[in-house]
């Protein structure tokens, strides 16, 4: 638990600097990196990731030295030594590769450096991501003891969701190309995870051993329908000839999982409230892929031969996704 002494201004300060830094700059990197999908080289990828460090360590030293309020062991505290050591890892890589030595064992070895350095770039978005979720955790003090099943539920599911988007917006703008290179569609990835998604709510959302209740029921119930639609949709994603097909499984699947969303009963109104407006953006999310895939792309995998130019409303879905 943390001690009842104020925030002070370097602990706000801080918190609002860690999560500027790890929303923003490192999300910039990743953009100019020049391992992203290896469309292009941008010169703001070292610039970029030079001033994220730098940042990094001043957060590191202002995240110690605060007088205000002081914390017991937690979540927050214990998973960052293994950020700091991808971060410590990403800069060293980050400058030997700006060496360029690339003259016997140390040319032989540069290709897995760069695959390395690429692998801890894509990462920390998600990494950081964690850690921001931590940071809100410990600070507000929350998702102890029996709350902690909750927690992880809700938490794991809406940043799936935000990451979803967040995919689908990477797919649509410099995706396209990578897609048809793998000789397989969209869904097929969607529907993967999906199936997979599905497999572990089934086994996972309801305690054994323990009295069944009605939410067990429906997250239960909706893990089924997951799996279930998943395979569907592998399986619709190839024509009879093997050649890759559109299909609007994983939009009718988020559709039905908004449905079931907003109508879940919650014991505050606050959370009813919450999980109905979530439920409902979710139908939207739904409706606007089938909408895409059936009536703006015409089951086609972009609106232009090259995919460089989506359609205005391709941006909906993973928007409100």
């Amino acid at each position: 638990m943390a001690s009842h002494m104020r925030t002070d201004c370097s602990l706000w300060y801080n918190i609002s600097h860690r999560h500027g830094t790890r929303s923003t700059y490192v999300s910039c990197d990743l953009l100019v990196s020049p391992n992203t999908t290896q469309i292009t080289r941008s010169r703001w990828h070292v610039p970029t990731q030079t001033l994220g460090t730098l940042l990094a360590v001043v957060g590191y030293f202002l995240g110690h030295k605060h007088k205000g309020r002081q914390f017991t062991h937690n979540v927050h505290a214990s998973f960052a030594p293994y950020l700091n050591f991808l971060l410590f890892g990403q800069v060293v890589l980050g400058a030997y590769l700006r060496l360029h030595l690339e003259r016997g064992i140390l040319g032989k070895i540069r290709p897995w450096l760069v695959t390395a350095h690429g692998i801890i770039g894509k990462a920390f978005p998600v990494a950081s991501w964690v850690q921001m979720i931590f940071g809100g955790i410990t600070a507000l003090g929350f998702c102890r003891d029996d709350h902690l099943g909750q927690c992880l539920a809700h938490f794991i599911m809406g940043s799936a969701f935000i990451g979803y988007g967040i995919v689908l917006t990477l797919l649509l703008l410099v995706g396209q190309g990578w897609i048809r290179r793998t000789g397989r569609s969209q869904e097929f990835f969607d529907s993967i995870v999906i199936a997979a998604w599905g497999c572990v709510n089934t086994f996972t959302e309801h305690r054994w051993g323990g009295p069944w209740v009605h939410n067990d029921l429906q997250h239960t119930s909706m893990g089924i329908v997951w799996w279930c639609a998943g395979l569907v949709g592998i399986w619709l994603s190839r024509k009879r000839d093997g050649r890759p097909k559109r299909n609007i499984i994983p939009g009718i699947v988020i559709l039905l999982t908004g449905f079931a969303m907003s109508a879940h009963p919650q014991a505050l109104m606050l959370s009813t409230m919450v999980h109905t407006a979530f439920g409902y953006t979710l139908m939207l999310a739904g409706a606007s892929r089938i909408v895409e895939i059936s009536f703006v792309l015409r089951d086609r995998g972009s609106v232009s031969q090259d995919g460089s130019d989506p359609n205005s409303w391709q941006y909906l879905p993973c928007f409100v996704s």
